[in-house]
Order: structure tokens, then C-alpha cells, then sequence
């Protein structure tokens, strides 16, 4: 990480990760939350590539709050929420959920803390939206085992919260990208994790969908305390909708707090290579691209 921008968060640092890093699990049950998602000392990549696509010291998810990864094409965001998640083995760190070791944990009991909305979205035409969001109870069921109260209570939430109720017995194949997506959400819903995670989850999406989404997952956030660590290209959307920013650059954070304390012009200025002006908000006035 720039030594620049580890002094100037240096302070912050000790309020927000070690606070969330020490005690983690004591003060996410204490506050009714799921616990904090972190990463340490990490270095991934994709073989068969000489070096890591990211590298980061210390990256936390706090618990109970939104943080959104965000940052130019090729930055890294979606390799570094992969790791978190699970998905990508690091080449060096560790990845901890609580206090547990995210690549020491079985499958099914990893998938019923931790769910990840990934990119990849092919989805079976012929299921209805509400057996599609059944999927999402299948960590919590033994082989074959059929469907409880709870999990249907579980299943019927999740299409509320996502925002499909009124299409829940419509085929996957007739609904449009945008309904699709909000399947998709349902279906990670169901799972009821403590943590969320997101990739990228309002690409290709027109405006209206997009707040849909993103509104969704504000109100997971806010019910029920899940921590949620999401993906995405706008970072006007991001500093509207998450509690947290991580800005990456060239597989390094550049710096993360609040939004308020993220976006600035030099920020702007220097990850997404844009001269803008940042307005109380924090709102941004983006006006050409730098060279």
C-alpha cells in the first residue's frame, strides 16, 4: 500500500479494522451482526502468471456493514472478493471469517455463513423464480431432504427482499436481465448468510434495476445486520450505498474509510484517472479524462 496513504489512515485504521478486528465475533453477536470478513497479508493470483494480481496487507469487510470494493478496470476488485470469498486460493494470507480460517472450513458449513453473487449468472429457463431461490436453502438441508417451514419462510423473504414476490411463480426464461439479476439476488438471499458478497451485481443493468438491486441489499444490511461486501464500477453508486470504500489500483488498496473520507480529487485523480470535482455528499462532478 502507498506510504502516503498509510499514514494518512493510519489513525482511522485503529478504529475501524483493529476495532472490528479484535473481539470480532463477541461484538458481532453483542450488536446482533454478522461478523467481520478479513484478509491478511495476501497475494493471489491465477496460474499460470509469474506474479500476484493483487497484494494487500490488510483488507476488513467491518461487521454489520456495507463496504464496497471499487476502482478502474483491471484494478483487482473481483479477484481480491473472490479470495474473500472462498473462491480463489491465495498464493500467501489468510482469510478469516470471525476467527475462523474461510480455506480451513467445509463447504457446506462455509456456504452457510458466507454467500457469493458472482458474475457468471446462467441460469435454468424452465425454473420457476421461487424454485430457483429454493436453490439457496441447500446448505442448510441434508441430501434429498425436503423442504421445512423454515426453509420455505426463508425462501418467501428473500423473494420480498429482493423485490420478485409478484414474479415468484414466473419462469426464469421469460423475465427480462434486470428480473433475472433480481433472481439471482433472491436465490443468495435465501441461503441467509452472515455475509454477502457481490460481484459487480448491477453491470448491464438499466438504472431502474440497478437502484433495485442495490436497495435490496441496503435492507438485507439493515434487517438483519449481514455484512456485505460488494463490487462495483460506479463509484458515485458505491459512495451513495455503502458504509465502507476500499479503492484499489493496480491490485493495491489505495485507501478505504468512509465515503466521505475516500472521495476526493486526489483519488480521483489518481485510481480512476479523472479530473472531477467532489461536492459535499459526497457528490461527484467528474469533467475529462486525464492523459
Amino acid at each position: 500500500m502507498n506510504t502516503e496513504t498509510d499514514t494518512r489512515r493510519g489513525a482511522e485504521s485503529t478504529d475501524v479494522d483493529g476495532a472490528e478486528a479484535d473481539g470480532t465475533d463477541q461484538e458481532a453477536e453483542e450488536r446482533g451482526v454478522g461478523p467481520a470478513l478479513a484478509g491478511d497479508d495476501l497475494a493471489v493470483g491465477y496460474e499460470p502468471t509469474d506474479g500476484p494480481v493483487v497484494e494487500c496487507e490488510h483488507v476488513v469487510l467491518p461487521a454489520g456493514e456495507v463496504t464496497a470494493l471499487v476502482g478502474p478496470n483491471g484494478s483487482g476488485k473481483s479477484t481480491l472478493l473472490k479470495a474473500l470469498a472462498g473462491q480463489l486460493t491465495p498464493w500467501d494470507g489468510t482469510v478469516t471469517l470471525g476467527d475462523d480460517d474461510v480455506y480451513a472450513m467445509e463447504k457446506k458449513p462455509l456456504a452457510r455463513r458466507l454467500g457469493l453473487l458472482s458474475q457468471d449468472g446462467s441460469l435454468p429457463d424452465s425454473l420457476s423464480v421461487r424454485e430457483l431461490a429454493r436453490h439457496g436453502r441447500h446448505p442448510h438441508r441434508g441430501f434429498l431432504e425436503p423442504l421445512t417451514e423454515s426453509d420455505r419462510e426463508a425462501v418467501e423473504e428473500a423473494l420480498r427482499l429482493a423485490g420478485v414476490g409478484d414474479l415468484a411463480d414466473s419462469e426464469v426464461g421469460n423475465l427480462s436481465g434486470g428480473q433475472r439479476q433480481l433472481a439471482r439476488v433472491a436465490m443468495t438471499l435465501a441461503q441467509e448468510p452472515e455475509v454477502l458478497l457481490l460481484d459487480e451485481p448491477t453491470t448491464f443493468l438499466d438504472l431502474s434495476h440497478q437502484l433495485q438491486v442495490l436497495d435490496a441489499v441496503r435492507e438485507l444490511n439493515r434487517e438483519r445486520g449481514v455484512t456485505v461486501g460488494i463490487v462495483l464500477h460506479d463509484i458515485a453508486q458505491a459512495a451513495r450505498y455503502a458504509d465502507n470504500l476500499v479503492a484499489l489500483r493496480d491490485g493495491t488498496p489505495y485507501d478505504w474509510g468512509p465515503p466521505d473520507d475516500v472521495v476526493t480529487e486526489e483519488l480521483l485523480a489518481d485510481v480512476f484517472e479523472v479530473d472531477a470535482t467532489v461536492r459535499d455528499g459526497p457528490e461527484i462532478v467528474p469533467h475529462r479524462p486525464l492523459d
